[in-house]
Parts: structure tokens; sequence; C-alpha cells
């Protein structure tokens, strides 16, 4: 039924609850301070993983090797080329069809940590889709290196990982991370698919409020200013980082974006990432 049918049956007596609304932001309640936790944790490490993933399909997919080549490319091809949403529901509901066995029982114990199931499903998904992100922007910080300083390591008798560990890596990091922060920003706010999967995460949360309540607008309108909160909280921390990492060189004035601009989108593009 269109909501407008609604509107017109509640007539003069809708209106918007202020004391709910501060009360479900200023004292949350412990379903919604669980929900935030599993949003916190699920993004730090979906984002610590797909960066492994993303790091070691961008080295694949520049090796020599057509075989490591094809397997990066087939990656990437299918997890930047399909839906995130539909990628969750193939790992939560497809995989104990595709290995014979369910890998996300309703309780995972990790000693002396318990994790439902569908939590870990829905980390395992947002980490493989990063991962194919991932790859393309440190497949960028390493071609932006002078290829001469690789070919110099090698003649001074240095491995192909070792030039990689110490030379190459170190300097890519510098246009890895701005994209790599952007991703993180993106990586919280999408953790709300994870509802779906019924991932009690934030967004599941103000679901639960509105069934309860039918205060839509207010649960809602509340639960974006926690996803707001977080992304400001990390595109402090990720200025902070990335002024670090500037220290020091010719460059560092003209990658140096204003959390003003940061936040309203407004970074120049030098110093904008590969976002998808």
């Amino acid at each position: 039924m269109h909501p407008s049918v609604f509107l017109a049956a509640a007539g003069p007596t809708l209106h918007f609850d202020l004391d709910f609304f501060l009360d479900f932001v200023f004292h949350p309640s412990s379903a919604l301070i669980g929900g935030l936790a599993i949003t916190i944790y699920a993004s730090v490490i979906a984002q610590t993983v797909g960066v492994i993933l993303g790091t070691l399909s961008a080295l694949a997919g520049m090796a020599r090797n057509r075989v490591l080549r094809a397997i990066s490319g087939i990656y990437v091809w299918f997890f930047r080329g399909t839906p995130l949403l539909v990628q969750m529901f193939l790992v939560y509901f497809g995989t104990p069809y595709l290995l014979g066995v369910d890998l996300f029982p309703r309780e995972l114990n990790f000693d002396p940590i318990s994790l439902r199931g569908a939590v870990v499903a829905g980390i395992v998904a947002l980490a493989i889709n990063e991962g194919a992100y991932m790859s393309e922007i440190v497949r960028a910080g390493i071609l932006s290196v002078d290829p001469g300083q690789a070919e110099a390591a090698k003649s001074l008798g240095m491995t192909y990982g070792l030039t990689m560990r110490r030379i190459v890596l170190p300097q890519a990091l510098r246009v890895i991370v701005p994209p790599l922060g952007n991703e993180f920003n993106n990586m919280l706010k999408t953790t709300s698919l994870m509802s779906v999967i019924a991932v009690e995460e934030l967004f599941r949360v103000a679901q639960a409020a509105n069934s309860a309540t039918f205060k839509s607008f207010e649960a809602f309108l509340g639960i974006a200013l926690y996803y707001l909160a977080l992304t400001t909280i990390w595109s402090v921390l990720q200025g902070a980082v990335e002024r670090r990492l500037g220290e020091g060189t010719a460059a560092s004035t003209d990658t140096r974006v204003s959390l003003r601009a940061r936040l309203l989108g407004l970074a120049r593009p030098n110093s904008a990432g590969l976002g998808r």
C-alpha cells in the first residue's frame, strides 16, 4: 500500500515525536549499543581482510604468471561487477549448497569470543567485495612508483618480495591511503546491508524500533545521525593520517584536504580516491 494512504488515514495526528527521537539517540538501548558495536568491528575486520586480499590480488595481477593474472582478473571482474547484496546472499545461503556443509551455523565459537554465523557471513562478504576494489587501488599505488627504483633494487640483489616490502609499497602508501580511507568510510555505511541476513547492526535496530513503535522517521533519522558521527570521526582520523604521510614531501601541500572539503565531498581531484 502506498505511504500516502497511511498519511491520509492518520490525518492531523501525524507528527514528529521529539521526545522519542531524543530518547532514542541520547539514551540508546542495549540493542542500539550492540548494533553500533557490530557495525564498528564488522567494518574494521572486513576492511582489514579486504586490504590483505586486495594487496595479494594486485600483486597476482602484476605477476608474470598467466594463471595468477587470470585468477586476479576474474576475481576483480566478478566482485566489482555484481551487487554486494547478491554476494552477501550467495555467501550466506549459497555456500551450504555449493560445499555441502554449513560454514555459518547459528553460533560460531572463537575462544573466548562467540559470534553469530550471520555476522561472520556478512563480514566475509564485505571483505571479499572490498578486496576487489582494493586490488585496483593497490595496483594504482604500485604503478605510481618509478619502475627504476625496483630495477635498482634488483641490481643490488634484492628479491621481488623484499623490493616490494622495503622499496615499492612504502612509497605507494602515499597514493593508497587516501582512497583506502574513503573505502573505509564507505564500509561503515555498507554494513547496513548485513540487515538482509538478520544481522542486528544499526540499520536492523532501526527497523526493529520502527516495527515496535511505528516511529519511522524518528528511528531512521536517529540511525542516520549515528552513521554521520562514525563517518565524521573517521574523516578526522583519516586527515591526520594523510597529513602524517605527507610530512616532508614537496607534494604534501597539494594533497592536503580540509575536514570541511572531506565531509562535503569537495576534495580536489588529485587527492580523491579510486571509489566505486
